[in-house]
């Protein structure tokens, strides 16, 4: 017998759609007998996930990210199960684990952007902690996991680790499975979307600053800014509110249905990101029938290909532009919808667990 754990403390967090599929598909595909898999959830998420094999059982693991319990508890925790193998899909583990181990390293954003609404002496303490957990981890670990080839370049470089240690494991774009539910006020309304995290690098303040040029040209233009108002969110909130910016929608967080409905009637997706490992919500976006307008930073050509209508994102003229050519282009429009339906379905959950099991495999084998 060889027990697998994953780690999937981060099950609930805005990058837990990756660890959500994996072990969803790896129950359907690793139909080896002899492979037994130990989930770790947060005590809170012990009641929100069911495993459909018998081969897959759940604990509970109480130690936080980057904190002094990982590092010491969650090691002798690890030891305790007497794993074969451990899967990390995020970078954060316990040093002190030295034995077998797979890291996925979705992408170096933390460390290449700092975050003005956290504390930041606290901040550059993680982010330094983060460097070194990142550089150990990428040593010790059997194989690495990227998220797409430019994450695979990055890390290779970042952590001065040989490319052929590195397994590209592509995400997959879903539509939302939900049935579509009017947002109250935005009935007859024209307007562009963003969703997801205002982090720094999420780009935020340059979309808000093409969409005042935008109204110039469209008077009648709103801007939906959709997801759970945080401090970052709060944060440029009052500074539309201060620049008496007039048209910008703040929906908090938003139900499935409503978030399928705005994807829907959007008159464009946009994704102004500085940097992503992957780019998810563009495909998301795709999935669910909207024109998507992007940034061309790090991986999201790679990801979007064709499907996308692009723009420099530290340029806010182009990204005015960009936005302004969908508005006002209907056949370009509705080509990227086209083609955003078809850029979907190049991408597999199923076929991202079949390569993750591969990799398991391969580092088993040393055992």
């Amino acid at each position: 017998m060889k027990k697998i754990v994953i780690d999937a403390r981060g099950l609930r967090t805005s990058s837990g759609r990756y660890v959500e599929r994996l072990i969803e598909y790896l129950q359907e595909v690793d139909t080896d007998l002899s492979h037994r898999y130990v989930i770790l959830l947060t005590p809170k998420d012990m009641d929100s996930w069911t495993p459909k094999s018998k081969r897959f059982t759940k604990l509970a693991c109480r130690y936080k990210d980057f904190s002094v319990g990982e590092q010491l508890g969650l090691a002798w925790q690890l030891y305790k199960l007497n794993a074969n193998l451990v899967h990390f899909p995020m970078a954060q583990q316990p040093i002190l684990y030295q034995r077998a181990v797979v890291t996925t390293i979705q992408d170096l954003t933390t460390m290449r952007f700092s975050n003005p609404s956290k504390n930041q002496l606290v901040f550059k303490l993680k982010q330094q902690v983060y460097h070194w957990v990142i550089l150990i981890a990428a040593k010790k670990s059997r194989a690495l996991i990227a998220i797409s080839e430019f994450g695979k370049g990055d890390v290779a470089r970042y952590t001065n680790t040989n490319s052929r240690k590195i397994t590209v494991t592509l995400e997959a774009g879903d539509s939302v499975d939900a049935a579509a539910e009017v947002v109250p006020g935005l009935e007859d309304k024209q307007f562009i979307m963003y969703v997801g995290r205002p982090t720094p690098h999420k780009n935020l303040p340059r979309l808000i600053d093409a969409f005042i040029e935008l109204r110039l040209k469209h008077p009648e233009l709103h801007l939906v800014l959709a997801g759970k108002k945080d401090s970052n969110y709060k944060r440029i909130a009052r500074d539309v509110k201060t620049r008496s910016i007039d048209g910008v929608i703040f929906t908090d967080f938003i139900p499935d249905g409503q978030l399928r409905w705005l994807y829907e009637h959007c008159a464009a997706y946009v994704f102004p990101s500085l940097s992503e490992g992957f780019g998810l919500p563009g495909l998301e976006a795709m999935a669910s029938g909207a024109p998507v307008v992007s940034s061309n930073a790090t991986s999201l050509p790679e990801v979007q290909g064709d499907a996308a209508h692009y723009f420099e994102p530290e340029n806010t003229t182009d990204m005015t532009r960009a936005i302004n050519d969908v508005l006002t282009k209907p056949a370009l429009r509705a080509q990227l919808i086209e083609l955003g339906y078809k850029q979907v379905k190049k991408f597999s959950w199923k076929r991202m667990a079949e390569q993750t099991l591969g990799v398991y495999k391969e580092a088993l084998k040393e055992n």
